[in-house]
This record gives structure tokens, C-alpha cells and sequence, in this order.
């Protein structure tokens, strides 16, 4: 018999209670018992649940920049304010990441959020370390530095202003047009050559951006903001990240186009990746929400993976391999070179770094 705990969710959770989710279960994570609903005699474990709110919880952080040495990213260096995204997608990598905390990848990864209210603070203080020595970090790898809870938190745009203090080189990866209320702070940065945005941009398709991103920002409205940030001199690049085979490769070009259009001036893309408790829930998803298109979906993704729902090696696990994989690779370079958007921008300087005293950070972040 499975051990009951006390959070009440089953693996699967009512529709009307996951209204505006990406995941359809609050499945248990690799490190936890499984749950299971019990009934404690009061005879109220049939009655219907109130809908998932959104829970912020705090951690206190004793290091702000994350290290990795992984040979198939540009960069080795990271910092994010938030643990978990209330966008919901639901095939993001970062989902398993919940599970370290003893929560689930599923329903819990968009609905029990952690905010790290010093990190800023801490930055500050690791910028200032004797020795270090800048490059790019990226803000935002795993969670959406501009998901909702950031318009009250704020902690993406405390970051920023010791970023922008020390001079040192940043960039963005998010779908959140709240960044536009940070361009008073992103213009200088850009124009001093250390800040560049990367908006990600998986389908034109509302009704699917709806279903398979429920909170994150509509396609029309991400477009509208790399219009803004252009504007305002803010180099982006549209990325297209990750592209569904058998769901959203067929709009590679028509997204190319419009993010051009807007004035992104650089391109990438990554394939979509199903690493451990992320297959799962992308599988019930499919058969969710496109029921007729989840055979053919897994089966392309299988076919660039040796067979597996996905392959995690180096060099490998981003792109894909196979007839299929090089057809999308092919037809994305060809896209990009005709719509004028660069594969690869000029490194952000690192020269302008200065750190900051311990005075000077105080008085930035109060």
C-alpha cells in the first residue's frame, strides 16, 4: 500500500480545478512518496475542491550566480530569482527541477512558487568577490524571470539594477511582456553593449499558445513586446524553443517572418526535450488537448532519439537526430538567412565591468 500524506491531490486533477494550468496532474516527483487521496472519516473525500491558487513561498539564498560546464550551451553562468513558473508550460525542462524540493513537476511546479528575496543582494556581494571574472550571465534559464509574480516581486528588476551598476554583461531569456516596464533599465544596458533579450516564441496559434502555455503571455502580445524593446534599441532574438515535430514545425517560417517583422534581429531554436517527469506529463497533454496528434508527435520525437523519448547527450539532446531533425534544421537556417536574422550576435562586452564596493551596493539596492 502507498503511504498517504497529507496534500490531498490525486495524480490527476479535475479540469475545473486546473483551469488555466499546463499540467494535468500533480504527479509525485522522483524523490517522494506517491500520493494518494484518503479519506480521514468525515466523509468529504468526494467533494468537490476549490481551484488551484498560486502559493509564493521564500528561501534565502547563500549564492545567486549557478555554474554549469555543459558543452552545448553558450554560457556558464546563471541566475534566476525564482523557483518555478506560473506560465505553466507544459513542456518545460526546468519541471523536474520541483522535485528537489520534494514537490511535483506537475501542478506544484506552477502553482507553489519560491521567490528568493536577498538575491540581489547576494549578487552584488559575489560580483565583488575577490577574482571573479566576468562573462554573460543568463537571467531567467530555468523560470520566466518575467512571470506574474515578478510585477509585485520585483526581484528580477533588483538584479538588473546591480547588473547595470557593475556594468556586467547580461542575457534574457523569458515570454513575459512585463519586461517592457523594465526598458527605462534595459536601453542604457543594451546601448553600452551588455544586454541582450531572448524572447521565446513557440507558435502563432492562440488557441494553442492558450493550452500549451496557459499563463504565459498571448503570441500577438510577445510579438508587441519585441516590438517595443526593438524600438528602444534592445537587440532581441526570437526563439524559437522548443518546436513540437508533428504540432509546430509547420509554422518554423510564418514565426521567422513575424518576429523579423518586429525587428528581432537573431534566431535559434531547440527541439523539444521530454527530460524524466516532463514525458509524463507532456503525454497526458497530448492526449488531453490533441489526442489525434500525440502518436505522430512521439513517434518523430522517437525517431530523432534512438528510439527513446529522449536522448540526454551532449550535443545531441537539443536538436535531435534523423531525417527529421536535419529536414527542421535545414528549413530554419533557410528561413532565417531569408527574413535577416543572424545565427550568432557579437559577444556583450565584459570590459565595462566594474565591481561593486560594498557602499555602492548598499545604497543601489535600498
Amino acid at each position: 500500500m502507498r503511504p498517504a500524506v497529507s496534500d490531498p491531490l490525486p495524480d490527476r486533477v479535475d479540469p475545473a480545478r486546473r483551469r488555466g494550468r499546463g499540467a494535468a496532474s500533480a504527479r509525485s516527483g522522483r524523490f517522494e512518496p506517491a500520493r494518494e487521496a484518503v479519506d480521514d472519516g468525515w466523509g468529504t473525500q468526494d467533494e468537490p475542491l476549490p481551484p488551484l491558487r498560486t502559493e509564493v513561498t521564500e528561501e534565502r539564498v547563500r549564492s545567486a550566480i549557478a555554474r554549469n560546464t555543459s558543452p552545448d550551451v553558450p554560457f556558464d553562468r546563471s541566475l534566476n530569482p525564482y523557483r518555478g513558473c506560473e506560465h505553466g508550460c507544459i513542456y518545460c525542462f526546468a519541471r523536474p527541477t520541483h522535485a528537489y524540493l520534494g514537490l511535483s513537476p506537475g501542478l506544484d511546479f506552477e502553482t507553489r512558487l519560491v521567490a528568493r528575496p536577498n538575491i540581489a543582494e547576494v549578487l552584488a556581494r559575489e560580483l565583488g568577490n575577490r577574482g571573479y571574472r566576468p562573462a554573460t550571465i543568463a537571467l531567467g534559464t530555468a523560470t520566466d524571470p518575467y512571470q506574474p509574480v515578478e510585477r509585485e516581486r520585483r526581484l528580477t528588476r533588483a538584479c538588473l539594477e546591480v547588473l547595470d551598476a557593475a556594468g556586467h554583461p547580461v542575457g534574457i531569456v523569458t515570454k513575459g511582456a512585463l519586461v517592457e516596464r523594465d526598458i527605462d533599465i534595459l536601453a542604457p544596458m543594451a546601448a553600452r553593449g551588455i544586454l541582450r533579450v531572448g524572447f521565446s516564441v513557440t507558435t502563432l496559434d492562440p488557441d494553442l499558445a492558450r493550452r500549451m502555455e496557459p499563463r504565459a503571455p498571448s503570441p500577438a502580445r510577445r510579438l508587441a513586446a519585441i516590438r517595443r524593446l526593438s524600438e528602444a534599441g534592445v537587440p532581441v532574438r526570437v526563439m524559437v524553443s522548443p518546436i513540437v515535430p508533428g504540432l509546430t514545425d509547420h509554422e518554423i517560417e510564418a514565426i521567422l517572418a513575424e518576429a523579423a517583422a518586429a525587428g528581432a534581429v537573431a534566431a535559434s531554436w531547440v527541439m523539444l526535450r521530454l527530460p524524466r517527469e516532463v514525458s509524463e506529463l507532456w503525454q497526458e497533454w497530448l492526449a488531453e488537448h490533441r489526442p489525434d496528434r500525440a502518436a505522430r508527435v512521439m513517434a518523430r520525437l522517437r525517431e530523432m532519439h534512438g528510439g527513446r523519448d529522449y536522448a540526454p547527450d551532449w550535443g545531441h539532446r537539443m536538436r535531435g537526430e534523423g531525417v527529421h531533425a536535419e529536414m527542421i534544421a535545414q528549413r530554419f537556417a533557410k528561413a532565417a538567412r531569408r527574413a535577416g536574422l543572424a545565427e550568432h550576435l557579437p559577444p556583450l562586452r565584459t570590459d565595462a565591468f566594474a565591481p561593486l564596493t560594498a557602499g555602492a551596493a548598499q545604497l543601489r539596492l535600498f
